[in-house]
This record gives structure tokens, sequence and C-alpha cells, in this order.
């Protein structure tokens, strides 16, 4: 049995919480959260430095800038750490985080629970066997209309960017699949809730590989496209089961999720499908994370560790940072 520390009790926090309380190899130290009306019928603390029970490994849900700080405070104590998506605010938090981890020899493992869809498994497992030839392009979009409550009286209202809340995932399973990314180039859509907040744009990417990519991203526009929809995982947004990913290689073609595969050199020919048995999840993202980590705690190596995922959030962050320097209504006027 693995003792697991829950910190933070947003929503997806409290879903850590009840996922560790149901799998057979876990025992719940407890919650910490500085709001105690939370989960109230499990042990609790109003910060992880009031724990002093044994803990194997924490699962660390706070909010993207407490990253960093409390993922140092576990390395210190010994504690394996399971870190919600993106690893930190900033690159020096990424960093410092990373070294932490390396001084204190305790295993790290990054939410990007995406790659563990069997689906996602299949596709990077597709690509590196050279199923679709030499991957020369990838296109990806994102696009859904998000409530305004969504941003209404919280730290969204200010900021709320989809770049790092939702486009951070996509990104992690471009590199996980394609391949590490060179390079970015970014624009920003006109803004519809009001000039501050980051809304739309559109992303060209160079692979180190050779191959470019582009992402369409909107949380202004109601759409089938999108990982969400697509694979219906998120059971607060409606499953259209459209593909929302292409890639594009020199002997064949493949999309997402529906694991569609073409084949065809001659054009002079129409393209050949290519059946494929689409692999199907045993268990959700979150529960086989959820066993994963607890072979990291074991010694396992992790399917995304902190370096791993600090790489994602340098794109991510460059993505964010040019999309911010645009300068309000020049592009359209």
């Amino acid at each position: 049995m693995k003792r697991i520390l829950v910190v933070g009790g947003g929503l997806i926090g409290i879903r850590h919480v009840g996922a560790a309380q149901a799998h057979p190899g876990c025992h719940l130290v407890g919650l910490a959260d500085p709001d105690m009306s939370l989960a109230p019928n499990v042990p609790r603390f109003a910060d992880m430095a009031e724990v002093t029970d044994p803990v194997d490994g924490v699962i660390i849900a706070t909010p993207t800038d407490l990253h960093a700080r409390h993922g140092t405070h576990a390395a210190k104590r010994g504690w394996h750490m399971l870190i919600e998506k993106p690893v930190a605010g900033d690159l020096t938090g990424a960093q410092a985080l990373r070294d932490a981890v390396a001084r204190a020899g305790v295993g790290s493992l990054v939410g990007h629970h995406r790659r563990y869809h069997a689906a996602v498994q299949q596709l990077k497992a597709m690509i590196a066997a050279g199923t679709v030839g030499r991957v020369v392009c990838a296109n990806l979009i994102w696009a859904m209309r998000k409530p305004d409550d969504y941003f209404a009286g919280n730290w969204r209202a200010a900021g709320g960017s989809p770049v790092m809340i939702n486009l951070v995932h996509d990104i992690d399973i471009l590199r996980f699949v394609v391949g590490e990314i060179a390079a970015v180039s970014a624009l920003r859509g006109a803004g519809l809730r009001g000039d501050t907040r980051i809304e739309s744009g559109a992303v060209a990417l160079a692979f180190e590989n050779g191959a470019t990519g582009t992402i369409s991203f909107a949380d202004t526009s109601p759409s089938p496209w999108g990982f969400e929809a697509g694979t219906g995982e998120n059971p607060n947004i409606g499953t259209t089961g459209q593909d929302m990913m292409w890639i594009m290689g020199t002997e064949g073609a493949v999309s997402f999720p529906s694991m569609t595969l073409w084949s065809g050199t001659d054009w002079g020919q129409p393209a050949q499908r290519v059946p494929v048995q689409k692999a199907e999840n045993a268990k959700t993202p979150l529960e086989a994370q959820l066993d994963h980590f607890l072979d990291v705690i074991d010694g396992a190596e992790p399917l995304i560790d902190v370096a791993d995922a600090t790489r994602t959030l340098d794109v991510a962050l460059q993505i964010e940072g040019q999309l911010a320097s645009t300068v309000k209504g020049a592009i359209y006027a």
C-alpha cells in the first residue's frame, strides 16, 4: 500500500482524492488545502507543511504558480510526486523544480494524462514504426465555446488563455507522437469577450525531424473538433467522436482519434483506406496514470517527468508570449 497525500482540493484535486480512495494499492493520507470545508470525510490539513504522517507519494493539484514551491517542498521531504500540468508557471520555476527533484533523488511524474490514452499510445507506435512513412506535416484543431461564467469571478477573468489551460495538452501530444518542437510562430485572433484575453489564434510549428505542423484554436467557437470532444474524456464536454488531428507522411496519413489510416503514393490513384483496429482504454487515463505513479514510486521510468514536461511548458510559453505581445488591433486595421 502506497501512502498518498493530495495537495489542492479543486476540481481535479477532488478527482485525485476519489481515485486514491478507490485504488486497492493506495492509502489516502489526506487532503491538504486551506479551505477546510472541502472533503470533510477524509483527513484534512490546511497546508502540506502540517503533515507529519508518513507519505510515499504526493499528488500536487494546486494552482500552476504554486507547483514549483509545493514540488520543492515535497522533494525536500523525500516524497515522490505527481504534479498536475503545466509543471510550473514559468521556466525558472520548472527548472528549479527539476533541479530539486534531481538533488533529492525522488521520482516525478507530470499529469499530461492524455499520454495514457490507448489510442495515443497506438498512434505513437504507428508513427514510430513508419506506418505513414516519414512524417511531413501535422494539423490539429481545438475549438469550443466556453461559457461566459467560466471566466466570471475567478482568476480567469484577467487571463484564462486557452494556451496554458488547453493547448498545453495538445502541444504535449504533438511532442510525444511526432517529435520535439524546434520553433513556433503564432498569430492572435480578435478578442470577442474583451481585448486583454487571448481567445483564439493560429500557430505554426517546426519539428526537429523536419516536419511542420499547425494548430488552430479558439475558446469562442462551438465546434465538434477538439481532443475532449473527439475522445469523450471529459464528462463536462459533449462527445462528438470527430477527428481533430491529422498526420501526413511520405507513405500515407492517419487521423485521430478515429485512427483512420490511408495509404498510397500514386497521385493518379485515390488513397486507399487501411483497416486499423483502434485501441480502446482498459481504464480511464486518470486511473492508468495513478497505476503508473505507484510504479514510479517503486522506481519505474516515468512516462513524463518534470524535465520532459518543462520542454512542453517551454513551447507553450513561447506561443503564449508571441500572442500576448500582439499589439491590440494592429493586425486587424
